[in-house]
């Protein structure tokens, strides 16, 4: 399921009333929860948990229960939970305050601040919400750099959205040209719906009769009039009525959508009654270009046939190269005369997950004329609002030719189109922003990038505008509109990776990056790593691991040829797999990172289980076999979660218990403490030990992001080192070290074997 969620609907008659008696609307109430998520300090995007709610038509009123509770009974301080709201696709949001990249335009959320010690909650509520999907996204405040260990006991925070919501389920109607009476109290304003059909150009509402409960009021019963819905980038349009009528007019109001109503009484403790009527025009309808209905599905198919062999996408793409082949030397034709709009048909492709393109099907070329604006529309799905909306507009100048007071306009809009293009008419419409771009001879390019666009149907709109009122020859240019969704902004560079992230069932993408870079794209430099300190990071990584050769002479000078060859294992995998690791361009990989990242964390947990149990000094039988027994069960540790911190403590917990009751052992028996020479502990057990204990220290709470290259390099010395001090002397016979014959060299059985062969 998508969701986890505790939803019931409880339908709550609020009044006896029916739209029969007196024309309100009867409400209903529903409860959503998702589970709680444990939040995460801010690093990029992928420490966001994000939730999806879905609002239906017709609410009245959304109310948002925001709950931050701890995980830990510890005292963790005060943290200030960071709550943010979008309506439509994922908030985009820079709490590190870090530079966007060129072209890149964004409009900030809604942000809720909840200071949090134990357990908090806060409320927000919001009248008549934009039906369809809203994004709740929250996190902690912005990463301090130390590297948490997995396993380790740290401060967690728990954050879980709950929302309520009051919907009408009856709602009026208003029927263009109908009119329809209505009462309004202070408490209860009137609600109603209109629809607005495709081509519309605006849309008026009038309310006339206005009556109040007294007499004397007739002639001024206040009322306030809203059209629209409340989507916390735009709020709906608000009028204010006095005397007995009133009139509002929304000019390019959204296409092929509802656009609510709400008329509220000014008057305290009285009732109004009115009559409202709506109308719409339409302004004109556009004529189509290129192909005609019945050449569709000829046009798609194409040349299916003849080019098997594109992988790439479905079998549209195949037929968009030929159309595209066949219309790029086309003559630039302008649209028909009578045409007030021009508009182009276009194909849409799903290419790969969040990755769409929109391509013209007459060709890449489109022809815009300074007569009329030309339309094109792109229909965009919501498992789409997830990646990156790109508007790349580029001056064909082989076939163009403009004079330098000329340029092509272009308005990007959702929900509606701006049909109306000039140099003082804004790029909006009635209820949302646009966004304006232009091209001419001396910026031929113009190129725009909407991270996480909302998902409905977005317009671009283009027409040719001259200085003067008359362009004189250049009356038609040719402009290639390019518009596709990609996952991430230009790949995050060469100092970002674009990954892929889930909540639940949604897909949506952003950039991880490195080498000191930040930002959306991975293109702020402002703290990035020189070249400089990316080679010494490297050489510092991995040349810190040869100090592993004294450990594997001392080795093989003892005869611990099993030990030295783990040594070995170790020092190998543990250089090549941080000059895989580096974050920057000085970076080597001999083979895939997860089985560099897998051979050095086994290598080196391996490396310490065997030292220590070699300073056990038991039977070579029983040493061996748990040599064997542990890599196993390191090897499997690795495999479930190779990053947890009791993978590594644990082996070395369980082989210093082992090593220390074969210690007290052999004491209790000799009767004297093991070993027992004071050299031994004093420059060899002890200096190696405390190594050790100081490799531990840094590696578990000393490590960040910034010292990462040199504390590292230090534990791996550190590590290094210990081995050698603790490594024991050569093994003397079994006699001397108050052991039982165990393993023996001698073949004392070997000459009934021999006689046996000589006898065959």
């Amino acid at each position: 399921m998508e969701v986890c969620f505790l939803r019931g609907v409880l339908f709550v008659v609020l009044t006896a009333r029916t739209l029969a008696d007196d024309g309100q609307a009867t409400f209903a109430s529903e409860l959503l929860s998702k589970p709680a998520q444990k939040l995460s300090k801010y690093g990029w995007y992928a420490n966001v948990r994000l939730q999806r709610f879905q609002i239906p038509e017709e609410t009245a009123i959304a109310r948002w229960l925001f709950s931050v509770k701890k995980g830990h009974n510890f005292n963790c301080g005060q943290h200030n939970v960071t709550i943010h709201l979008r309506w439509g696709a994922p908030p985009v949001i820079n709490p590190t305050g870090s530079v966007f990249p060129n072209a890149t335009l964004w409009s900030p959320s809604l942000s809720l601040s909840l200071p949090v010690t134990s357990q908090s909650s806060t409320t927000f509520n919001l009248s008549d919400p934009a039906p369809g999907d809203w994004f709740v996204a929250a996190h902690l405040p912005e990463h301090d750099g130390r590297i948490e260990q997995k396993g380790f006991p740290s401060c967690s925070y728990f954050f879980q959205p709950q929302l309520s919501i009051r919907r009408a389920v009856d709602t009026p109607v208003l029927q263009p040209g109908t009119f329809l009476t209505q009462i309004t109290a202070p408490d209860t304003p009137a609600r109603l719906k209109l629809y607005v059909p495709e081509f519309a150009s605006s849309v008026s509402i009038s309310v006339t009769d206005c009556l109040s409960g007294e007499a004397a009021e007739i002639q001024n019963c206040s009322l306030l009039l809203r059209l629209g819905s409340a989507s916390l980038q735009q709020g709906p349009v608000t009028v204010n009525c006095s005397g007995t009528s009133c009139f509002a007019s929304l000019s390019n109001s959204p296409w092929d959508a509802w656009l609510h109503v709400a008329v509220e009484s000014g008057q305290v403790n009285r009732t109004v009654t009115f009559t409202v009527v709506s109308n719409y025009t339409v302004g004109c309808k556009p004529e189509s270009v290129g192909l005609k209905a019945d050449d569709d599905i000829a046009v798609l198919r194409g040349s299916g046939s003849s080019s098997n062999s594109s992988s790439a996408g479905n079998g549209s793409v195949n037929s968009d190269a030929v159309a595209f082949s066949n219309a790029s030397a086309a003559p630039i034709t302008p649209p028909p005369a009578s045409a007030c709009v021009s508009s182009v048909p276009v194909l849409y492709e799903e290419l790969d997950v969040l990755s769409l393109r929109f391509t013209p099907v007459g060709g890449p070329n489109v022809s815009i004329a300074d007569a009329r604006p030309t339309l094109l529309t792109y229909p965009l799905h919501a498992h789409a609002s997830g990646g990156t909306l790109n508007l790349q507009l580029t001056l064909n100048s082989t076939n163009a030719t403009m004079g330098n007071s000329s340029t092509v306009v272009a308005c990007f809009s959702p929900w509606a189109p701006v049909l109306e293009l000039n140099h003082s008419q804004p790029c909006r419409t009635a209820l949302f922003g646009g966004y304006s771009v232009g091209v001419n001879v001396s910026v031929p390019k113009a190129v725009i990038r909407l991270p996480f666009p909302q998902s409905t149907t977005w317009y671009l709109t283009l027409q040719l505008t001259c200085n003067g009122s008359n362009c004189g020859n250049t009356s038609v240019v040719s402009v290639v509109p390019e518009v596709f969704i990609s996952a991430c902004v230009e790949d995050c560079g060469p100092y970002g990776e674009c990954r892929l992230l889930r909540s639940y069932s949604y897909l949506y993408a952003a950039c991880v990056c490195s080498a000191g870079w930040k930002g959306w794209g991975c293109t702020d430099d402002s703290a990035a790593q020189s070249y400089l300190r990316q080679v010494a990071a490297t050489l510092l990584l991995t040349l810190s691991n040869l100090f592993f050769l004294p450990a594997i002479v001392v080795a093989v000078r003892r005869f611990y040829i099993t030990e030295a060859s783990v040594y070995l294992f170790t020092m190998f995998f543990s250089t090549f797999y941080h000059a895989c690791d580096q974050p920057g361009v000085a970076v080597m990989c001999i083979m895939d990172y997860d089985a560099l990242q897998y051979c050095d964390f086994l290598g080196s947990i391996c490396a310490i289980w065997v030292t220590i149990l070699c300073m056990a000094r038991v039977r070579h039988t029983i040493k061996y076999t748990l040599f064997m027994l542990g890599a196993l069960l390191i090897a499997m540790s690795m495999q479930l979660d190779r990053k947890g911190l009791w993978n590594l403590l644990g082996p070395i917990l369980c082989a210093i218990l082992f090593m220390v009751i074969t210690w007290v052992y052999r004491g209790v028996r000799r009767r004297h403490c093991y070993p027992p020479s004071w050299q031994r502990w004093v420059f060899f057990l002890i200096p190696g030990a405390l190594c050790a204990l100081v490799g531990v220290c840094l590696y578990i709470f000393a490590e960040t992001e910034d010292n990462y290259y040199y504390t590292h390099s230090l534990w791996h010395i550190l590590v290094a080192s210990c081995v050698v001090f603790l490594l024991p002397p050569k093994e003397k016979s079994a006699e001397e070290l108050g052991w039982s014959r165990g393993f023996s060299w001698s073949w004392s059985w070997s000459p009934r074997v021999w006689g046996k062969l000589e006898e065959f």
